[in-house]
């Protein structure tokens, strides 16, 4: 695919089903074996595994930390190892699974030992507050003792940066893989299954999160360290552990990857002898020149998209409880009660989302197909922007309705309830889209050009890390220049929900219709 005088991209080298791997045209992993489309949907069910855990993160372990001693200032800044995992883990990983040269194949090696690391921090997590009590914490009944148990907290801390790196170790090559076997089915349709187990996961993780009778069915679980949400989330864990392994199983049984033989053009040394190819962390900074054209445009709409999403993403359930249910955290009993009701309706709302998404994926391919990526992408921003200017409106509409009461704190107005579930649902689409067109168009521009699908998938995943260290970092101050609330952050990701879809339009790689499908295959 080489660029035209217009902006237009042409295609001028063959596609062999995104599996471009760092070296370009000498990249010498064997053409992939034609793969079914059942067989496709089966490979990339690792992803829903993996995101089984993700939601339960989102659901349970904020909450629970704060049960072992840390403040809630302190629990904001644990969740920045997600992002500063995902700008170290993931491009080093993508680059050395473009140049594994393992009979397993080049992503397995990696999703193996990302998914085990992956069981051994979620083990650590669940089990933190027995393994406090063994280093040294108070073996009082956990029912009678309310206090810091600080050797739990850490161990608790330490297996949450390990599951946080554990899973930037899998994602990056699990999408690569996607994008390796896509075949005749084109990177697009992988990215759609991706996105799709992606959100079966969810759906699967909020609900398993948002079930309290954990404890009930595995009483074993409840220990004098351990009371009732604790053994909930043990039991929630250890569920996410058997799927995990299901889905990593049937994975690596009909992902049938081909060895990958080594670039043997590299340049030579002086002696004659060949010189290795660059690793480690410089070498994926190196290898951002050999990224393909058009890329720094996908990098920069890709960093303004997220920084539209995060602030909905971070304080999404705390919205529901604070602005629409009128609760707080740290007030009055009734206060208490309604904020913790408005956090479970938004769980239920994010359930919704998740089912919206599962459906939306099946539909992006087509929509691509139709009107071209660039335009769908472009659209999404917009709808996100409106999205997080509704945010505002349903606000303002329930604090007018709100006279202060007690009976009002507790029942929040049906019609503005339902109005924000039906936002969180509508959001389902545009995340959708999130998750899988700038995926495929790195897949497309990468097979195309050569430029290694992990790496390029690394890189990727820095601009989504960058705006979330933004966010996490900028949102609290920012609301507190206006005042207690989430309205401000959500007003500003409206601001950039808009400038990521003006700079789409004018700066995203023009993909013709025709050339989707023939990248895509779609054109079959």
């Amino acid at each position: 695919m080489a660029p035209r005088g217009d902006g237009e991209l042409e295609l001028s080298v063959g596609v062999r089903g995104g599996g471009g791997g760092g070296g370009g045209a000498a990249d010498l992993a064997e053409p992939p074996v034609p793969i079914s489309l059942g067989r496709l949907v089966l490979a990339g069910m690792v992803a829903g595994g993996v995101q089984y855990g993700w939601a339960l993160q989102l659901s349970l372990l904020t909450p629970y930390v704060q049960t072992l001693g840390l403040s809630h200032a302190l629990t904001s800044f644990m969740w920045l190892c997600g992002p500063i995992a995902g700008l170290v883990v993931q491009p080093c990983v993508g680059l050395y699974s473009d140049r594994c040269t393992s009979k397993w194949g080049r992503r397995k090696p990696f999703i193996l030992i990302g998914c085990l690391l992956i069981c051994v921090a979620v083990i650590i997590v669940g089990f933190s507050s027995d393994i406090g009590v063994a280093l040294g914490d108070t073996k009082e009944d956990c029912h009678l003792y309310h206090g810091p148990r600080w050797h739990a907290a850490i161990v608790y801390v330490l297996g949450f940066w390990l599951l946080d790196f554990s899973n930037n170790t899998v994602q990056g090559p699990a999408r690569a893989l996607m994008a390796d076997l896509s075949g005749r089915h084109g990177p697009s349709a992988a990215n759609s299954i991706f996105c799709s187990w992606m959100a079966l996961g969810n759906i699967l993780g909020y609900s398993s999160g948002s079930t309290n009778n954990w404890h009930k069915w595995f009483p074993f679980l409840q220990t004098k360290a351990c009371c009732e949400a604790c053994a909930n989330l043990k039991g929630a864990f250890l569920v996410a552990v058997l799927f995990l392994t299901l889905a990593l199983v049937v994975t690596l049984i009909f992902a049938k990857e081909e060895p990958y033989k080594g670039n043997q053009n590299l340049p030579m040394k002086a002696n004659g002898q060949v010189e290795a190819e660059p690793t480690g962390p410089l070498a994926v900074f190196k290898g951002f020149k050999n990224l393909p054209a058009g890329m720094p445009s996908v990098l920069l709409v890709t960093g303004l998209t997220w920084l539209s999403w995060f602030p909905f993403i971070l304080y999404d359930t705390d919205w529901m409880g604070r602005e629409i249910y009128h609760g707080d955290p740290k007030g009055t009993d009734a206060q208490i009660a309604a904020f913790n009701q408005g956090v479970r309706i938004g769980a239920f709302g994010l359930l919704l989302n998740s089912v919206v998404l599962g459906f939306s994926s099946f539909c992006i391919e087509p929509l691509c197909r139709k009107l071209g990526p660039r335009i769908v992408w472009v659209t999404s921003n917009f709808l996100v922007c409106v999205a997080m200017a509704a945010t505002a409106l349903i606000s303002w509409w329930s604090l007018k309705d709100f006279h202060g009461y007690v009976q009002d704190a507790i029942t929040a107005n049906k019609d503005i309830k339902a109005a924000c579930l039906v936002l969180f649902a509508f959001l389902g689409v545009p995340l959708a889209i999130l998750y899988s067109v700038p995926f495929a168009v790195t897949a497309q521009l990468a097979a195309s050009k050569g430029g290694g699908q992990g790496l390029c998938t690394g890189v990727l995943n820095i601009s989504i890390v960058i705006p979330q260290v933004i966010i996490a970092l900028g949102a609290g101050p920012w609301d507190a220049l206006f005042g207690k609330g989430n309205i401000p952050a959500f007003g500003l990701a409206s601001g950039f929900a808009l400038i990521g879809a003006i700079a789409g339009l004018f700066l995203l790689p023009k993909i013709s219709k025709r050339q989707f499908r023939a990248v895509s295959g779609g054109g079959h």
